[in-house]
């Protein structure tokens, strides 16, 4: 499914973070020892399990909390995860060593999706591609909330911050949010009824 993951490495020899481990949880593993750094802090942008079936492997392997947007708490039920889940709201910061990760909370492909600010990078999760934006006809999904979610994005972030999405659907892995302004036909839309008609589309 293309999905990325990333690793979010502070400076020093703190633990690092690991944001929707998904498929290949041996390679995660790999990757953080070639950092030369523990796992501390599982982070989710998103119930969905093409973004959390590697979380099992990362507990078992020393990780010690997974963060969650409050809402998405009902679609994880019964994963085994109750002693290691944090429940966040938007706005909340968590800590990944000196680095400060804050919450954004930006519902419409799940109630409880959430970007993750890390200085001026913004990773995405399915809430904004590199051109596309999440699909909002699935279970949870509002195509209203996604279109006042996008428009708060634009809004609060300079045009310099980078957009890094959870999946690889374009021919870069990465942009501005400025170059999206430009090209992404998600945010060109000024009427909420103009946007859900275009989200909402059949799927070909």
């Amino acid at each position: 499914m293309a999905n990325f993951v990333y690793l979010i490495v502070p400076p020093g020899d703190a633990p690092l973070a690991v944001v929707d481990p998904a498929w290949q949880p041996d390679a995660i593993l790999a990757r953080a020892a070639a950092v030369g750094r523990p796992i501390s802090d599982i982070i989710l942008t998103h119930h969905h399990p093409d973004h959390r079936n590697g979380v099992d492997a990362l507990l078992d392997a020393g990780a010690r909390r997974v963060h969650v947007q409050r809402a998405e708490l009902p679609w994880l039920r019964g994963l085994g995860w109750a002693d290691h889940t944090v429940a966040h709201d938007g706005g909340d910061v968590v800590a990944v060593g000196d680095l400060a990760v804050t919450l954004l909370h930006t519902p419409g492909h799940t109630p409880g999706s959430q970007c993750l600010l890390c200085g001026d990078r913004l990773l995405t999760g399915d809430t904004l591609f590199i051109d596309g934006c999440g699909r909002c006809d699935l279970p949870g999904g509002d195509a209203v909330a996604m279109f006042d979610t996008l428009r708060g994005l634009v809004g609060r972030l300079p045009a310099a911050t980078r957009v890094l999405p959870g999946h690889d659907y374009a021919p870069v892995a990465e942009a501005s949010l400025g170059d999206q302004l430009r090209t992404n036909p998600y945010l060109a839309f000024s009427t909420l009824d103009g946007f859900i008609s275009w989200r909402m589309r059949p799927r070909g």
